[in-house]
């Protein structure tokens, strides 16, 4: 069995909008959702800028005593599972047995974690929260979105660092195209602007200290100096090709490839070499039948950080070739959003898919002093309008973990 995977819905949760609609206009336009952090006091932290979602209220989404129950990333899933599932209409339409979830997070409930941390320290066990374990865990919000929908298959979450939401998103499309389900919720989802996660980042010298929204963030730009940590969620409704086209369902595009592989290298830093990288990319090349040729749009992994945006830009001229590598037409949409870790990749999804449809790509924002390193075509500052034939999503760890995605329209 080798079935096609298509996408019926898709919902976000993000610092430049809630909802698709928003976050792509916004994408478009070039704002940047990069501001000071008012989630807790960035006083005692180095750096004090994040990509923070704005005007969240939980309550348009669930009653409130869910609230009280989830983690604030649990919240953001539960809130782009529900744009997804409504615009997809495949409730209903599925045996539940048949439905799953992949819902991947690279912390997991970060926010939990720390207010009982505080609770047990200043006032003692009694004051923890029975429900800490079960809002901390990483499984939950996958769980969450399984009881939700009563979807009853597989309810797996995705644990991979930065690279949760693809790897997502790619194990669920391996169980479409298995004969495993039929439909499943994918995405990732991530709330980590807390104190000590800010906190640790920093001793890592792995965050940007930049106090300028626009010079923070700064994908393939030798000014970089650290990514932004963001929060936020993406997911998408996926659903074999026959059911979805036999039902009348809006396709939003076909997901053609999934590549997975691991550096086996570092805990932290890429390859030099960019050999597990640029292995992930031609893995999703090879099953999406690239052809030297077409026209390519890459949402790239691009955090900001020195060693990481070289070795992606080495990965795609190995993945490509040197000559093909030169014509992609690459951005890195966390130039706008900062790094929402293990929501990034669901995120950068919906982009991917929404580039081909609109042929449009948006841009790399404040890319002003390109990186000798980085000498690829990174879409600096404006959006761009042009027909691709194949998008790709790349999306890499801590612990070596490489993901990438690829997507075409319907009809070619």
């Amino acid at each position: 069995m080798n079935r096609r995977v298509v996408v019926t819905g898709m919902g976000a949760v993000t610092p430049i909008g809630i909802g698709v609609r928003n976050f792509w206009s916004n994408l478009k336009a070039g704002v940047c959702g990069i501001g000071p952090i008012t989630r807790f006091d960035a006083s005692r932290v180095k750096s004090s800028l994040a990509g923070e979602v704005k005007n969240f209220d939980p309550l348009d989404w669930m009653e409130k005593a869910e609230v009280v129950k989830m983690d604030r990333s649990a919240q953001f899933a539960v809130a782009a599972a529900s744009e997804a599932i409504q615009l997809s209409g495949v409730v209903g339409t599925v045996d539940p047995n048949r439905a799953a979830v992949y819902l991947g997070t690279g912390i997991g409930g970060f926010e939990t974690n720390e207010t009982n941390c505080f609770k047990l320290f200043d006032k003692g066990p009694r004051r923890v929260s029975p429900y800490f374990v079960p809002m901390m865990i990483a499984n939950m919000p996958a769980g969450l979105l399984a009881i939700r929908y009563d979807f009853r298959g597989a309810a797996l979450p995705a644990v991979t660092a930065c690279a949760s939401g693809t790897n997502a998103i790619g194990e669920a499309v391996r169980a479409i195209r298995h004969g495993y389900a039929d439909v499943a919720l994918a995405g990732g989802t991530e709330a980590p602007i807390v104190e000590v996660g800010v906190a640790g980042f920093n001793s890592m010298k792995a965050l940007s200290t930049a106090e300028d929204s626009n010079a923070a963030s700064l994908p393939f730009d030798a000014r970089r100096a650290g990514f932004v940590i963001a929060e936020g969620a993406g997911v998408l409704v996926l659903e074999e090709y026959e059911r979805a086209k036999n039902r009348g369902a809006n396709i939003y595009g076909e997901i053609v490839g999934y590549g997975s592989t691991c550096d086996a290298y570092h805990m932290t830093a890429p390859r030099p070499d960019a050999d597990g990288a640029a292995r992930a990319v031609v893995e999703a090349l090879r099953e999406a039948d690239w052809k030297a040729g077409e026209s390519v749009y890459v949402n790239a992994h691009g955090t900001g950080t020195h060693l990481n945006d070289v070795a992606e830009t080495r990965a795609l001229k190995i993945a490509f070739g040197e000559d093909e590598a030169r014509r992609l037409a690459i951005s890195s949409t966390k130039s706008a959003t900062g790094h929402m870790l293990g929501a990034a990749g669901a995120v950068e999804a919906i982009v991917c898919l929404k580039a081909l449809k609109e042929n449009v790509a948006p841009p790399t924002l404040n890319l002003l002093e390109p990186d000798p390193e980085c000498d690829l075509d990174y879409i600096p500052s404006t959006k761009r309008e042009a027909k691709f034939d194949l998008a790709i999503s790349n999306s890499f760890g801590f612990g070596g973990h490489n993901a990438c995605l690829a997507f075409r329209r319907i009809g070619g």
